[in-house]
């Protein structure tokens, strides 16, 4: 490909911490993936983290620990934009609360602030904002809602780690937070997710979650269990219905590394970002996305409009062609999806932003590297197409 979705930011730090980790003998979550925890919530500002298999398990973790803590109950209602990746959703709907979608602001591809403000019902128990695409929430706005009215938030950040917000990063603004480092991400660590908070209680009942419910990883001044002296006992001892969502020590390990250069990549992929929104300039009858404020630019959307409207699968084709990797913008409108059908939900309002980019976005990617010569291609083939 001549413009690939995502580029590769291992060198030798990351394959000596892995080889490391081989000749140690421990591959299963234990010290290397403890080091990456610790570094982690340094870096963000928090005080827990816990990784996890995947940005997908992160959200089960979040979700699951929000249940199973008694912050929220099977049957609540959960306010969801109606663009984002499946995960989000489907933790959520197999958690056992109800689904109340609602539609995105055109430029930003967030929630709406306006249409999540007339959304709230009396059942409202949880707003789970998704920063997309690395582009960060109106913070001061939703929380001024959700504040107002007792509602838990929790932050889906997977696409958006490094993002920042009046200075603060995003994923820690609400409850719960939870970030992806797979491949294609900011960071990454093959598979990989973490989940932060600064709940300790939460902290407590997600460390329990993370590994088959049972009392084995908890301190011994646990705030949800007071652990027997019985060492044999506890390591097989239960106390909430939990999952393997461990990551594995080479991961941990790999983090490490890649947390030393997140900040160079972010650096780098906002000014990629410039680049490429200096170059979009001219074309006519195309938008993309707009920063609410520091984005960490997981990816460059495009959607038609004007004269160019009802052109985005001959244009996807012909970037295709031209050995250019374009994606949709993330799921588009999730309700048009036919898994919608499983689950319980509700619709507020009209999803027409959503819609809109369901019919007429694309996205292409953004790199840890200069990319400009890639970006200078993709701006000359869209010319040529529309």
């Amino acid at each position: 490909m001549k413009y690939r979705l995502s580029d590769d930011t291992w060198d030798n730090n990351e394959f000596d911490a892995i080889i490391s980790v081989l000749r140690s003998g421990r591959f299963s979550m234990g010290e290397r993936v403890a080091e990456f925890e610790k570094a982690f919530a340094e870096k963000f500002g928090v005080k827990y983290a816990l990784m996890v298999s995947s940005g997908s398990a992160a959200n089960l973790l979040a979700v699951a620990g929000l249940i199973y803590s008694g912050r929220l109950k099977k049957g609540d209602e959960v306010i969801v934009p109606a663009v984002s990746w499946s995960t989000t959703y489907f933790p959520l709907y197999q958690m056992g609360l109800k689904l109340r979608f609602v539609d995105i602001d055109k430029d930003t591809l967030n929630i709406d602030i306006a249409k999540l403000q007339e959304a709230i019902t009396s059942q409202t128990r949880l707003v789970c904002l998704v920063n997309l695409l690395g582009n960060p929430n109106d913070f001061d706005a939703v929380k001024k809602i959700c504040d107002d009215k007792n509602i838990i938030i929790m932050e889906d950040n997977c696409e958006s780690l490094g993002a920042e917000y009046h200075g603060r990063k995003a994923g820690t603004f609400g409850l719960v937070g939870t970030y992806s480092t797979f491949y294609s991400h900011h960071l990454c660590t093959m598979e990989g997710g973490v989940v932060v908070t600064d709940d300790e209680e939460l902290y407590h009942y997600m460390l329990c979650i993370r590994a088959h419910g049972w009392t084995r990883n908890l301190p011994k001044d646990s705030k949800i269990y007071s652990k027997s002296e019985n060492a044999f006992y506890e390591s097989f001892n239960f106390i909430v219905p939990g999952f393997n969502l461990r990551p594995l020590e080479m991961e941990g390990a790999a983090g490490t590394q890649q947390l030393k250069k997140m900040d160079g990549i972010i650096a780098q992929r906002r000014e990629n970002a410039r680049y490429f929104k200096e170059k979009m300039q001219d074309i006519p009858d195309v938008r993309t996305q707009k920063e609410t404020e520091s984005s960490s630019w997981f990816g460059f959307a495009v959607i038609l409009e004007g004269k160019n409207i009802g052109k985005r699968d001959e244009v996807v084709k012909q970037l295709a062609e031209k050995e250019i990797e374009v994606r949709p913008i993330v799921a588009g409108n999730f309700t048009r999806n036919k898994v919608i059908e499983y689950m319980e939900h509700t619709v507020s309002g009209e999803l027409t932003a959503a819609d809109d980019i369901h019919d007429n976005g694309f996205f292409i990617g953004n790199h840890s590297k200069n990319n400009f010569a890639e970006i200078d291609y993709f701006v000359q083939v869209l010319k040529s197409v529309l």
